[in-house]
């Protein structure tokens, strides 16, 4: 009897990867030579620091105090911080962040032995303080904390060790909780509200020294680094009555 020669077939899963490998390759041809629009990407991993404590006005103006003193033109210069502008009509007045911010780069650049005055000097220079509030009205989707993802499968695979090894299944919830509690310090939420500050030394017509740090704020700390920008509530107009006889 004369047998049928059979035919050698693939596995299941190596069908299933030759199909996803033939689909990633044809459809890589048609991105590479067809596009109407530009593709939208992201950028690079970074990270953002939050501004939600006086002390970390603190540490921006330790960090800011430390790079004026580096440079050589400004280094033995008179420097006189100039106070807020107030000329701007507002509802509010002050700032805490400009006044506290001033206050504490005083005291960093004295306690490093820098020339404060009190008034400008004609051979000084001025240290002017700039805060600019970014309002994001419609982001898109942003990327959770690094590793947000591994804590919660994490989470729900050690939840269903206690089921078939320990006598009590909530016990499985302890160390996905403690590994919620090493890596929760490090996230916070992103927010739509975010802050310039730049800090930069004039000389007349000449800039000696210019930084500027991004940073995210809550978005009920506004009124602390922009009192300008809040808008004016509305007036409830009033009307009088007087009887006449």
């Amino acid at each position: 009897m004369r047998t049928r020669p059979r035919l050698f077939r693939l596995p299941t899963f190596l069908q299933a990867a030759s199909v996803g490998v033939a689909s990633l390759l044809l459809s890589g041809c048609f991105y590479a030579n067809t596009s109407q629009a530009p593709i939208a990407t992201t950028y690079p991993y970074t990270e953002q620091q939050r501004m939600q404590a006086a002390h970390h006005w603190d540490v921006l103006a330790r960090h800011e105090a430390t790079s004026i003193l580096q440079r050589e033109r400004v280094r033995n210069r008179d420097l006189y911080i100039s106070a807020a502008d107030d000329n701007d009509v507002s509802t509010y007045r002050g700032g805490e962040f400009g006044r506290g911010f001033r206050t504490l780069l005083t005291s960093e650049l004295v306690s490093r032995g820098a020339n404060l005055t009190t008034i400008p000097t004609v051979n000084g220079a001025i240290i002017t303080v700039d805060v600019d509030v970014v309002e994001h009205r419609d982001r898109g989707f942003v990327r959770p904390p690094t590793g947000a993802f591994t804590a919660l499968t994490a989470g729900v695979a050690v939840a269903t060790i206690p089921i078939n090894h320990w006598a009590e299944p909530a016990l499985g919830l302890i160390p996905a909780g403690i590994l919620a509690d090493i890596t929760s310090g490090s996230w916070t939420n992103t927010g739509n509200e975010e802050i310039i500050v730049t800090t930069q030394i004039i000389d007349g017509e000449r800039i000696l020294y210019s930084s500027s740090n991004i940073y995210y704020i809550n978005a009920g700390d506004r009124r602390q680094y922009a009192p300008h920008s809040i808008p004016r509530a509305p007036v409830t107009p009033t009307v009088s009555i007087t009887d006449t006889w």
